[in-house]
């Protein structure tokens, strides 16, 4: 088995302290979460960074909280498998819950953290659409100080996010759903389980109490750009009249327009396209049943 290349290591027990040690080191330090992906990759050699710096010993961010009024904030070192099972993200904000139950095997879900999965800025991340289209902000402490933002900003390129040298997320916020709203997220990979998703689709609806029309849309993919993405087109055919059959169908056509799918290995950019379409129909018929308290889960 190939060995590691050797790298400084850091256990902090403050963010300021990893901050700093982040700062110091530049470029080829990285913080080290859960390490599911991280530590492949070190070993796969397709990055050799100069020192790790453990986040595990900080306090404060491995929480999972709700207040009412206000929504859920959940740390960034919360582990996958914590939010698959939280009672209190399943009540505020299910789709979450079943986006996380579809996170690799339960033994990565049970390592991987929230901060892990959404720092590799990987195209194909389930966790991101659901937290975009719930709105969630990103919270961050670094040099400058702490700032939060749309999780839509984080993402700059397959791999990469728009955080500063030392810059580290250590929170989630998720506003409360409105009334008459729900979300669903929905994937297909090559096998069940322990695969990245072909495409996934995340959807999002409120619906208004007296008519049937969407007081909100959103949606959301992932394996069909350079970063997961909002299908803009999609949300506005959403919002553009009655939430019938029809318009669910050509708000999936046009989330297909959003998609800039690639070919590869897994499947084609063609194959793809069509999968935006399936899921994203079935996504938004689902979200509506849900909205409208039908077939409740």
């Amino acid at each position: 088995m190939k060995r590691l290349k050797s790298f400084s290591y850091f256990e902090p027990a403050t963010l300021p302290e990893a901050v700093g040690i982040l700062t110091e080191k530049g470029d080829d330090a990285l913080p080290l979460a859960g390490g599911t992906d991280l530590l492949v990759r070190m070993k796969r050699e397709d990055i050799t960074p100069s020192a790790l710096v453990n986040l595990k010993r900080i306090e404060g961010l491995n929480h999972i909280k709700n207040e009412a009024g206000k929504g859920s904030t959940i740390g960034a070192l919360v582990p996958i498998s914590d939010i698959e099972d939280s009672p209190v993200i399943h009540s505020s904000h299910p789709v979450l819950t079943q986006a996380a139950g579809v996170v690799g095997s339960p033994s990565i879900r049970t390592l991987a953290t929230i901060g892990g999965n959404i720092g590799r800025a990987s195209p194909a991340s389930d966790m991101a659409p659901s937290l975009m289209v719930l709105g969630a902000r990103v919270a961050t402490e670094g040099p400058s100080g702490k700032r939060d933002r749309d999780l839509d900003e984080i993402f700059s390129a397959p791999g990469q996010t728009n955080l500063s040298a030392g810059e580290i997320m250590t929170a989630f916020f998720l506003p409360e759903m409105a009334p008459h709203s729900a979300a669903v997220y929905l994937k297909l990979g090559r096998r069940e389980g322990m695969d990245c998703a072909l495409v996934g689709v995340a959807a999002l609806l409120t619906v208004g109490e007296k008519d049937n029309r969407a007081g909100d849309a959103r949606v959301a993919l992932a394996s069909v750009g350079p970063v997961p993405l909002r299908a803009r087109k999609a949300e506005e055919c959403l919002l553009s009249g009655p939430l019938t059959e029809e318009t669910l169908r050509r708000a999936a056509i046009a989330a297909a327009e959003d998609a800039r799918p690639i070919t590869d290995m897994r499947a084609g950019s063609s194959y793809r396209l069509e999968l935006v379409r399936v899921l994203t129909f079935r996504a938004l018929s689902k979200a509506l049943q849900f909205a409208r308290g039908e077939n409740e889960e």
